[in-house]
């Protein structure tokens, strides 16, 4: 009797580490080639899976797309959180600084993640409405951060009065989305860290009071 929880421990162990390596392939196979141009059928020959396993995990493409979705979200909640409560600490300039470079480190090291977001983002918002909403929400999220340290700034007199910070904060990351587009296009010529170093440049110089 004792080896038929094992046994299903074990079941249970492997079926999410199939789960995390669906999402993984459909995380790189959507950011190459958009939701709209990926079939279930792609993503069964990209992780070496029959159609039918795949549909097993996943009845829909978009049950996927929206797993997909809040798996790299959580990764990224991973990678921010313990960053954040750190920064609080410090001065309004100063965690919008700490915060565009963790960014710039975090996007370099995981470029697929932003062309993700920005290219279901463009597709999404005419094609899927559950899609658009998943993505919306999460991107809102990310901007709510920014424009709480930019609020921040503005009450202690760091960043100018001027600046909507809401506007100012989904700028921001449509910027980076834009950025990591953009340097694929161009990368023979333009380099990642350069263009994100002028956009930082311009966000701070932009907020900073004069």
């Amino acid at each position: 009797m004792a080896k038929e929880p094992a046994q299903r421990e074990i079941k249970q162990e492997r079926a999410a580490r199939t789960r995390v390596e669906i999402l993984e392939a459909a995380i790189n196979l959507f950011s190459r080639r958009g939701f709209l141009a990926t079939t279930m059928a792609d993503l069964s020959r990209a992780i070496r899976m029959t159609p039918g396993a795949l549909y097993w995990h996943f009845p829909t493409k978009e049950d996927l797309l929206l797993a997909a979705i809040e798996e790299l979200h959580q990764r990224c909640l991973r990678e921010f959180s313990g960053h954040l409560q750190e920064a609080r600490q410090r001065s309004a300039r100063e965690q919008l600084l700490a915060f565009t470079e963790r960014t710039q480190e975090f996007l370099r090291g995981h470029r697929q993640y932003g062309i993700f977001f920005a290219m279901l983002a463009a597709e999404a918002a005419e094609s899927n409405d559950r899609v658009a909403d998943a993505i919306r929400e999460k991107l809102a999220l990310y901007a709510q951060v920014l424009e709480g340290i930019i609020r921040h700034g503005q009450r202690t007199g760091e960043f100018r009065q001027d600046v909507d910070a809401l506007h100012a904060a989904h700028g921001l990351f449509g910027g980076y989305m834009g950025v990591l587009v953009h340097q694929n296009l161009f990368r023979a010529t333009l380099g990642y860290d350069p263009l994100v170093a002028a956009l930082h440049s311009l966000v701070t110089a932009g907020t900073q009071a004069k």
